[in-house]
Order: C-alpha cells, then sequence, then structure tokens
C-alpha cells in the first residue's frame, strides 16, 4: 500500500462568500435632514444590530473522507477518472480549489476544502484492485484517520468489503463507480450509496435498441459478482424487449488471458449476436480471440461502449454500430458539463471519460448532503439527507432511489461514428434515457420496495 499524509490547510476566500463569512453590521443612525451629532456618536448602553447575517455551513471539527480507488494497479485506468473528478466536482461544490491547488496527484495525497467555515479533508487511498488492500486502507481511515464517510472503489468485488466495513462502524459509504447490481442488491445494507450506475441501467438502455436489430444473443462475463449481475440484467432486459438466448451464459475467471475455449462457446452458440461484459485490460484479449477465431466475421458484437483510451482497440471494427454508455462528455448538455469539459482539458490536458461524472457526482452528493445537515456528518443525518435527495451533475438530475439508494440518472443510446477523433468525438447521440431497474434487495428486506418492480424488470 501507497499511503501518502501529507495535510496542507489552505486560508480560501471565495468572494461570493464574504457577505456570509463577514462581521456583522450595526444599522445606520437615525438621521435628520442634518445629521445631529455630539462630540461622540449617541449610543444606548449596548449598540443595536441588526439580525446577525447567516454564519453559512459550520462544523465543529473537519470533517472526514476516505476516497478508496485504484491510482497503480490493474483498473487504474478508471481510478484516474475517479481522482481527477472527484477533486474537481470538491470545488465546484465547495467553490474554490482544495489546499493542493488547481491539478490534483495522487502523490500529494491528502486534499482540503472549505465549505463556508467548515473544513473537509480528503485523504485518498490507493488499493490497486487488491481486495486485501481495500480493507487495510479502510480499516486504517477508519480507526487511525477517524473518517466520516467512505467513497469508493472502482472493483465491485471489492466495493462488497467496504460495505461491510461501512456497515461494522455504521458509517455512510457512497460508491463510485462500480456498477454490481449487487452493491444495492443483495449486498445492500443501509449505510451504502450511490452515485454509480448499476448493471440493469446498462443493460435496459442498451437492450432497447440492439433488440430491434437482432433476435437472439450470447454472453461472455467474468466469473465475480460484476459479470454475474450485468449476465442476469442483460438477459432480463433484452428477453423483456423480445431477444432470446439460446445458451447458457459464459462465465470465465477475471484473469483470463487466453479466451480460446471461451470465444468457441460463443461461437458455436447459434446466436446473431454477442454481448461482453467486462471491465479492464482482459477485454483486448477477449477481441484478440474473437478476431482470431472469426467471431468478428460471423457475429454482431453488442455492448456497451467504453471509455475513450480502450473504444479504438474495442470496437474499430464496429463503426456505424449502435449501442448505450453510461456517460460520454459530448452527450449531456448542461452548464455543470461544460465546466467539467473545460477543467478537465485546462488542468489534466484530458477530456472527461467514462467514469469522470461519476466522481465528481460523488463529491457533489457528498456536499449536498453536509448543506442539508448545516455540517452535521453524523451517520443518521447524512443517510436522512441523502435518501430521495434529487441533485445537479454532469449528467443532470441525479435522484438517489430511498428504496434502495440506486442512482436513478440519464444513460445515453449513441451511434458510433469513429474511432480515431482526436478530441474523442467518437459518437452521434441518438437518444437520452432514464432506465428504471428493479429493486433488488434481499427477500428479507422487501418490504423496502414498496411499489419498485421486484427481483426483474417485470416483478415476476
Amino acid at each position: 500500500m501507497k499511503m501518502i499524509r501529507t495535510l496542507l490547510v489552505g486560508m480560501l476566500a471565495i468572494a461570493f462568500l464574504l457577505s456570509a463569512c463577514g462581521p456583522a453590521a450595526t444599522e445606520e443612525p437615525m438621521m435628520t435632514e442634518e445629521p445631529v451629532m455630539t462630540e461622540e456618536p449617541v449610543m444606548t448602553e449596548e449598540p443595536v444590530m441588526t439580525e446577525e447575517p447567516m454564519a453559512g455551513i459550520t462544523c465543529d471539527e473537519p470533517i472526514k473522507v476516505g476516497l478508496i480507488t485504484d491510482a497503480t494497479g490493474a483498473l487504474a485506468i478508471y481510478g484516474a477518472h475517479i481522482i481527477r473528478s472527484f477533486m474537481l466536482g470538491m470545488e465546484y461544490a465547495t467553490g474554490a480549489p482544495g489546499s493542493v491547488g488547481d491539478v490534483f496527484t495522487v502523490k500529494d495525497g491528502e486534499n482540503t476544502f472549505m465549505l463556508d467555515n467548515c473544513e473537509i479533508i480528503i485523504y485518498l487511498g490507493d488499493d490497486q484492485t487488491n481486495p486485501e488492500l481495500t480493507t487495510s486502507i479502510a480499516r486504517e481511515f477508519v480507526d487511525v484517520n477517524g473518517v466520516d464517510v467512505l467513497v469508493g472503489t472502482v472493483s465491485s468485488g471489492n466495493t462488497a468489503s467496504l460495505q461491510q466495513i461501512a456497515a461494522e462502524n455504521k458509517i455512510p459509504l457512497i460508491v463510485a463507480p462500480a456498477a454490481a447490481n449487487d452493491i444495492t442488491g443483495v449486498g445492500f445494507n443501509e449505510y451504502t450509496f450511490r452515485t454509480s450506475r448499476e448493471n440493469y441501467q446498462d443493460a435496459i438502455a442498451l437492450c432497447s435498441v440492439v433488440t430491434k436489430e437482432f433476435d437472439t444473443f450470447v454472453q461472455i462475463a467474468p466469473d465475480y459478482s460484476f459479470g454475474w449481475g450485468g449476465a442476469a440484467a442483460y438477459r432480463d432486459a433484452c428477453t423483456l424487449y423480445g431477444g432470446t438466448f439460446p445458451v447458457d451464459d459464459i462465465f470465465a475467471p477475471f484473469d483470463t488471458t487466453d479466451f480460446t475455449p471461451y470465444m468457441e462457446q460463443v461461437l458455436d452458440s447459434g446466436a446473431q449476436a454477442w454481448i461482453p461484459t467486462w471491465a479492464g485490460g482482459g477485454f483486448i484479449s477477449i477481441m484478440q480471440s474473437a478476431v482470431d477465431l472469426g467471431v468478428t466475421d460471423k457475429m454482431s458484437l453488442t455492448s456497451s461502449y467504453v471509455d475513450n483510451v480502450a473504444l479504438p482497440a474495442f470496437f474499430g471494427n464496429q463503426i456505424g454500430s449502435k449501442g448505450s454508455i453510461l456517460y460520454h462528455y459530448t452527450a449531456p448538455n448542461n452548464s455543470i458539463n461544460d465546466w467539467l469539459i473545460e477543467q478537465d482539458k485546462a488542468r489534466y490536458s484530458v477530456y472527461p471519460d467514462l467514469f469522470d461524472a461519476d466522481g465528481f457526482n460523488a463529491a457533489l452528493m457528498l456536499v449536498e448532503g453536509l448543506k442539508a445537515t448545516n455540517g452535521d456528518a453524523s451517520v443518521q443525518a447524512l443517510m436522512d439527507a441523502w435518501e430521495g435527495m434529487t441533485f445537479e451533475g454532469p449528467k443532470g438530475t441525479i435522484y438517489i432511489r430511498p428504496e434502495d439508494h440506486v442512482a436513478i440518472q440519464d444513460m445515453y443510446v449513441v451511434k458510433l461514428l469513429n474511432v480515431d477523433d482526436p478530441d474523442a468525438k467518437f459518437f452521434e447521440l441518438l437518444e437520452t434515457v432514464r432506465p428504471e431497474p428493479p429493486c433488488l434487495l434481499p427477500e428479507e428486506m422487501k418490504d423496502r420496495c414498496g411499489a419498485l418492480p421486484y427481483g426483474t424488470l417485470s416483478g415476476q
């Protein structure tokens, strides 16, 4: 574990907040046509004061947040999205950069922001997508740093460990960008919230498109929670839209490097289209096997589109295809997204990528919760504030569903135009959709689901 502990406490002044932070003013003295003055101003025993202005958000002690993500491991490409966007989201929400300044790097380790009179310290932990590191970092953040909130992580499997630690210590967790259904499904606890979408939202968006072109599908997915949840969601959603699956879903270990036997099963399935649900570098090996075995010649690839860096390798032979994506910087049309684009490009020399909105929204959710509680970071206060909350982010309106804490959000149906635009303008936006997944809570919590469909989109 590489943990860097540097605390830089900056005095941050925000112009539009000066009126809230400044001293109270006296009422103007009553005047005749000409001011009547004695040698000293006429005063009562105590100065007559107006009502003191609001002091803004206050907290007795600094609020501490532990941000855990992959900075140097197998999924570091996604962790980079979260690190930069979370810090930018904190800046946007509080009105000024953190103590580190305009550009935050992994080596900085910590960053401090001011929300009015309330100090918020962000600690960064690199879990390298190693479950043991995820656990040890989280426990250190709780036991040593005394964090009030946890945020993370990239891997859905590792996020399950964070959920357990959050529940044990009665600390709220904001999940970003892990996507497994189980996080707000069978693994749910009341301390778990998310700004990331779940597999079902991907599936609903994609299947609404691809079932108009294909009738039969086969899936390949990693053999852990993200893959299981994705496969179940795509099967349910595509079936609801009229598709069929002639064979069982195919699962491969996450660390697979030779996909030949698995892709042979895909080829032998008889399906018109195949759906790979994968995260990380394994996708490259999948695509190589697909090319080598002729899968790409005989079957159509249907998948949610990936990040800007990996897209050319994965979808270079799919120009003209239609699919879905959880976020691409060219899709939303709002001022917050415009700000994120401008700052990412100016400070990090990149355009926002697949998970930038998730990290940004996690920061917004944190700060909006603290505003709602007037700086009270106690677990019950934040949970009450977040359940049913709506706030605006780069993807537009985010709604935290109170029943299961799923983040209802826009998704995008797009057409792939190219994979070589220097500004990553790869897509034409066809439609913005807002999927409503079923409630997937465990049986003993089913009553929380209320009127939501339970278990599947049909509720049956």
